[in-house]
């Protein structure tokens, strides 16, 4: 029976951690939309745009990049103030969203 109740509390933490991922990977696709992809595309980068595509990057870079873009350690007039009105929850999600995301060439 204890092995029982112990095999029941891990499938209801694996269950609870892979539903908290897909809502920040759905929180990250959301801000992405909003702000994001009008210049870094979701995939490839917009028409006519010189931005790279953010598409499968790691995600501790972008999660790095975007952070020294917000405190202004890295310097682009766009991306600091972009970055500056994201938290630390927000950079977290949109970098696992675009991380997880596929690269079309």
């Amino acid at each position: 029976m204890k092995v029982l109740f112990i095999s029941g509390a891990l499938m209801a933490g694996i269950l609870a951690a892979t539903s908290a991922d897909a809502a920040s990977i759905y929180a990250g696709q959301t801000q992405a939309a909003q702000v994001c992809s009008h210049c870094h595309g979701v995939r490839t980068p917009s028409a006519d745009a010189p931005f790279p595509p953010l598409a499968g990057r790691d995600v501790e870079y972008l999660q790095k990049a975007l952070k020294e873009y917000r405190d202004k350690t890295r310097k682009s007039d766009i991306m600091n103030a972009i970055a500056g009105s994201l938290s630390d929850d927000d950079i977290a999600d949109v970098a696992a969203y675009y991380a997880q995301q596929a690269i079309n060439p």
